[in-house]
């Protein structure tokens, strides 16, 4: 009679303790109990060891809630207020400017004509330097936003020098702060400007007519979007400080002063801002917006009009 071999058992690893649910009823008795010995048969030693766990509470460690944000986002205009101290420079005279010719396009920004004309464009950008330094600009110390223009930077290392702040604290603006972009009006007379303003008076939508050469031709509203970017990233990046933002043109500025006061962007030309002309803009001093007694600029959301 052939026998068959034996079979080797089925070794099945035990799950973790803490894996087994408790019987519902008590076990089976152990078949081959060892009375010589005094151990418990493997599966009550299991169960002991499940209850001593289970009798032991569970220290709940819960990870601390995450710090409340305080970031702003994009600042809508006219702000309800502001978190830092703002000064707004325009830069002394390019060698352009002073030559009277219109250059905006931004592949000259960094070229050496678009710098401090000498020695008018210098004398300006020192005025503005020794104006800041009156009005006690950095006396707390203060950060120096210039556009990358050549002119604005030399502007803004000069204000540096004379209020005695140190040059990690001057830091470049690649593209919020280039000057407007006026396209078929490049390499034109500067006077001829005062046909782009005459449009900016009857919507800040229309744009100057464009050019083949790369010259951007931007509105009042493109201005405006740019500016209200800047001033976002300074709200979000700065508490309690003072900036100095230092721009190559005036559009630049009076469209953002125009934003922060409320008033119709249509009107952007009255605030002109000279050659190294300062001016502070008090957090404190933002004025409810007064619609106009003139029906010409009729807005009903300043300072976004059309």
């Amino acid at each position: 009679m052939l026998r068959s071999a034996p079979v080797a058992p089925l070794l099945v690893p035990l799950p973790s303790p803490l894996a087994l649910p408790l019987p519902l009823s008590p076990p089976p008795p152990n078949p081959n109990p060892n009375p010589n010995t005094n151990t418990y048969p493997s599966h009550r030693r299991i169960r002991r060891r499940r209850l001593l766990l289970l009798s032991v509470p569970l220290l709940v460690v819960s990870a601390p809630p995450p710090p409340h944000s305080s970031a702003r986002g994009l600042l809508r205009m006219p702000p309800a207020r502001l978190a830092n101290r703002y000064f707004l420079v325009r830069a002394g005279e390019s060698a352009y400017e002073r030559a009277g010719v219109v250059r905006t396009n931004p592949v000259a920004k960094t070229s050496v004509d678009s710098g401090l004309a000498a020695p008018e464009g210098l004398r300006q950008a020192a005025r503005a330097a020794l104006e800041l330094k009156r009005l006690g600009a950095c006396e707390d110390a203060c950060w120096i936003w210039p556009s990358i223009t050549q002119r604005s930077y030399q502007a803004a290392e000069i204000i540096a020098s004379a209020n005695g702040v140190d040059r990690s604290h001057i830091v470049p603006e690649y593209s919020f702060l280039d000057a407007r972009g006026l396209g078929a009006f490049e390499g034109r007379s500067l006077e001829s400007i005062s046909e782009v303003y005459a449009s900016d008076n009857i919507s800040p939508n229309i744009k100057p007519p464009p050019i083949s050469d790369g010259t951007p031709n931007e509105s009042v509203a493109d201005v405006f979007v740019r500016v209200t970017q800047l001033m976002s990233i300074l709200e979000t990046q700065y508490s309690g400080d003072t900036v100095i933002i230092v721009s190559p043109d005036s559009d630049n500025l009076s469209v953002l002063q125009a934003g922060l006061i409320g008033l119709d962007l249509r009107r952007h030309s009255e605030l002109f801002f000279s050659p190294g002309e300062v001016r502070l803009v008090d957090p404190d001093s933002i004025p409810d917006y007064k619609q106009p007694a003139s029906a010409v600029y009729k807005c009903t959301n300043p300072p976004s009009c059309k």
